[in-house]
Order: structure tokens, then sequence, then C-alpha cells
């Protein structure tokens, strides 16, 4: 039988390695079509679970996110989960000025969480974890140790090599250039009801 792969995507890790590269051009990312670029002749896609937040406080990004999110939700096999930003106010301790700024809040939770339930349910028999954030090293440990038959793969973003994921992973992927331009969605995507979604223009 296949080999059952379910792929968790990191989504902030994600978009922010692909944005510290420059490569704005390959952030219109069909998620279906990218994670079948993991699988192998032997492996069957299972699932697909994408993690972010809803950006609050800067209306461009905004509108970017809600068509890039409402575009993905027409795609095959593709559950979103969103943690929240949430906003902080800190002082400056040598001038005093006051600013606030958003932080993005439970996206490594909700990861460890369905990470966790779906290995305890058998959901896969190998999961691809898209992140390069150590703070999920304990839920990788925790199902290696508890079902040392399962396989956790790390596939580092761009820019966001983790050496400590690195060791306790069964397998790395370094996910390049050429990976997300073949996994581009079509400039506008049409939705069920005949809305039309259009690639944001500074993602050209």
């Amino acid at each position: 039988m296949p080999e059952r792969t379910n792929i968790y995507i990191d989504g902030f890790n994600l978009y922010f390695g692909i944005k510290d590269s420059g490569w704005n051009d390959t952030l219109w990312l069909d998620l279906h079509s990218f994670s079948t670029s993991f699988i192998k002749i032997d492996q069957q896609l299972n699932q697909v679970k994408y993690f972010t937040s809803r950006v609050r406080n800067n209306p461009p990004k905004e509108k970017r996110q809600g068509i890039f999110l409402e575009a993905i939700d027409t795609l095959d096999r593709i559950a979103i989960f969103y943690g929240h930003y949430q906003l902080r106010t800190e002082s400056c301790r040598k001038c005093g000025h006051t600013y606030q700024y958003s932080n993005e809040k439970m996206t490594d939770v909700n990861i460890a969480v369905e990470l966790l339930c779906d290995a305890f349910n058998n959901q896969f028999d190998t999961a691809i974890l898209i992140s390069g954030d150590s703070d999920l090293v304990p839920p990788i440990k925790a199902v290696k140790s508890i079902f040392p038959e399962k396989r956790i793969i790390v596939a580092f973003p761009p820019n966001r090599f983790n050496n400590i994921m690195k060791l306790n992973a069964d397998g790395i992927i370094y996910i390049n250039r050429s990976r997300l331009i073949n996994s581009q969605m079509p400039e506008i995507v049409i939705k069920p009801d005949g809305f039309e979604l259009k690639r944001p223009e500074t993602w050209k």
C-alpha cells in the first residue's frame, strides 16, 4: 500500500522565507500542487494542513492575504487553521516613545496539536513539516518517541534552515525557487460562485 503522507505548512515561516529571498513572484502558491511535488512514487498525499493568522492593522497586506486565502480555499484537500495576531504596546527605555506592533500567536501550537492528534489517530505514515521553526522540535520528538515507525521529514523554506530540526527529523528537504515557480496558481482563480480572484500586482 502507498505510504500515507500528510503535509503541515507553517504559513508565515514559508511566506517570510520567500519574502526574504526576494521571490515575491512565487507567493501566489498553489498549495495542492506544491504539496504534491513532495510526494514520491510509493507515497499518497492524504491531507494538506495550512497554518496562518489573519493580518491586522495593515490594509494592503490584509487585502493580499485575504485574496490568497480565498484562492487556496478553492483547492482540493486543503484545510486552513487560524491562529491570531495580538496587538502589543512597547515603550523605548531611552526616549519613552510608545509604539504598537502585531505579533503572530498560536501557529506553532496549532501545528503541534494537529501533528500529535494525527499521529495518535494513525492518519499518516509520513509527515512532511514545512517550517524552520525550532519550537516544533518538541512535537517532532514526541511523535518519534511514541510512534517510532512514523517518519517526519522537515522541508525548510528559503532562508529558514534550522540545524536542531535537521538533527531530529528523519530527513530534510530544501525548498528552492524552481519548486515554488512550478507550483503557481493561474493568474485568475475562479470561485464556485463565479467570482474572480486575481494575483496581487506586487506578487507578479
